[in-house]
């Protein structure tokens, strides 16, 4: 999807009025294609921005939100045995996950910024986002998920597959 194209394409009114629509409560709409479609694009630039900050630092070096060791402390007690490597989708989506998530997620209104918004989630966290390997979550759910596969390493894979394919710049010393 070439979000530059379509972005460039509303012209700067456009694009103002797609930012002021988009920081408008749910309620204000209804099933609005074109509001779905901004979401949509908003939620696929979000995703790219962090494959690519995963490819190219070292996950367990980031901090994605100021308050990273909240979420991860409070992540592993709700959910200490959720496998995160490979998410079983009917463990976020489900009646039953819903009703264990809401409580988690709702703790950190006011604390994380847009912490209910939608977010586009790997399943596998070995691969790239794509329409198979991609669920619908909330933002806290992503930090949450995202959070604690950086910490415990899950995420080093993609880091390490992207560092060998980028060239390595030789150290003059080695000449």
């Amino acid at each position: 999807m070439d979000t530059g194209n379509v972005l460039a394409s509303l012209g700067v009114e456009g694009a103002t009025a797609a930012a002021h629509a988009l920081s408008l409560p749910a309620e204000a709409y209804g099933n609005d294609a074109r509001l779905e479609v901004m979401w949509a694009m908003k939620a696929y630039n979000h995703a790219e921005v962090y494959y690519n900050l995963i490819s190219s630092v070292d996950p367990k070096f980031l901090k994605l939100t100021k308050s990273d060791e909240q979420i991860y402390t409070k992540f592993r007690e709700e959910f200490p045995d959720l496998s995160i490597q490979v998410l079983d989708p009917e463990l976020l989506k489900s009646a039953d996950a819903k009703e264990k998530w809401r409580p988690f997620c709702n703790q950190f209104e006011g604390v994380v910024e847009d912490f209910n918004y939608g977010t586009l989630l790997r399943l596998d966290c070995q691969k790239d986002y794509t329409e198979e390997n991609t669920v619908f979550a909330t933002r806290i759910q992503f930090y949450a998920i995202e959070i604690a596969r950086n910490r415990e390493g899950y995420n080093d894979f993609v880091h390490n597959a992207n560092s060998k394919t980028k060239p390595q710049k030789k150290d003059k010393s080695e000449s």
